[in-house]
């Protein structure tokens, strides 16, 4: 016979295997939010759920009505002519929110075996699943206010707070594997820092949208053919941004000095430098925008980074709380007799 034990040990094994996946997808979602912005398909569906009025969007204008240019062209923000491409992008976009919800539902699910065990998994499962409503609740806002910069920076900075559940959620139920990566003596100053560093990335990220609604200003007043010409044009955002990212790399060398201080081998060291690789390709990515004429390829891969970047920074945070992840046995035993 299995015992209960080996059940629980299975279900865990399948939570924290699902945990990951759906961070993995939230990931991609907001890939597919930058390409979304980079190529300007935001309003490629002009309606919400809907797409130009049905489930599954046309290929060619001629599926659409003879007037649509009359229907939906207040949406459209002028651009009057269908685009196939554009519409595609969106749709992706929007199939890929609902698949991440599907997943953080399931993760949500699946973390009632930790119910008894360890409250904190199942509530911040349950809070993940409360931001990705909130979220694609919030998608449908920026399309109905075509595309207001407060409410894409709403948009990203809610994602955020989802990866942040869901790291929690992969971290704390890992934390058992993970004991010898702990660090809880001699680390207020590598805590102080990273808070900082945290802090002063998540700003740098809510800049970097208002330097891309900056430069979705040049595009309407030069047009593409033009583009070598846009970020000649962008005003202060632009430049304190491009700045900032010298405090930020900064910021990084000293987190890295002291963690090699303070964690002399393991995952934290291990994490660290993959965090100054992350940082190095953000700044090389946003440098290939500001000198070669904001090639669209670039600017999901930017944003992308920049979540990475921060994820890791909160997954190092974690690590050097042991409190935030793990949990007493005493309280874990009394729990169970409870039950």
């Amino acid at each position: 016979m299995i015992s209960s034990n080996n059940l629980i040990d299975k279900r865990e094994q399948r939570f924290r295997s699902l945990a990951l996946l759906t961070v993995s997808i939230i990931y991609l979602l907001i890939l597919a939010g930058g390409i979304v912005r980079g190529t300007g398909s935001g309003m490629g569906c002009p309606d919400w759920p809907k797409c130009f009025g049905r489930w599954i969007p046309p290929t060619e204008a001629s599926q659409l009505p003879p007037n649509y240019q009359q229907i939906y062209g207040a949406k459209l923000k002028g651009e009057v002519e269908f685009n196939a491409v554009k519409t595609w992008i969106e749709y992706t976009n929007r199939l890929l929110g609902v698949l991440s919800g599907f997943f953080v539902f399931a993760t949500l699910l699946a973390s009632l075996t930790y119910l008894h065990r360890d409250r904190a998994i199942f509530w911040a499962s349950a809070a993940a699943f409360l931001l990705i409503g909130a979220n694609g609740w919030l998608g449908s806002k920026v399309v109905a206010t075509e595309l207001a910069q407060y409410m894409i920076t709403l948009h990203l900075l809610l994602a955020i707070l989802v990866v942040f559940a869901l790291l929690f959620v992969l971290i704390r139920s890992n934390a058992d594997r993970l004991q010898s990566s702990l660090i809880g003596e001699n680390s207020s100053a590598l805590k102080r820092i990273l808070f900082v560093t945290i802090i002063l990335s998540l700003g740098q990220i809510l800049l970097g949208t208002q330097v891309r609604d900056a430069l979705d200003e040049a595009v309407k007043q030069l047009g593409y053919q033009q583009r070598n010409s846009w970020i000649g044009s962008l005003d202060w955002r632009f430049y304190v941004h491009r700045s900032f990212s010298l405090v930020i790399l900064f910021f990084h060398i000293i987190l890295i000095y002291q963690s090699n201080r303070t964690a002399k081998q393991g995952l934290i060291k291990q994490l660290t430098k993959g965090l100054i690789a992350l940082v190095g390709a953000e700044i090389a990515t946003g440098a290939i925008m500001g000198y070669f004429a904001v090639p669209a390829a670039a600017q999901p891969i930017h944003l992308l980074l920049a979540v990475l970047m921060i994820g890791v920074q909160f997954v190092i945070l974690l690590l050097v709380n042991p409190k935030l992840i793990l949990l007493n046995p005493a309280i874990i035993q009394s729990r169970l007799q409870k039950v």
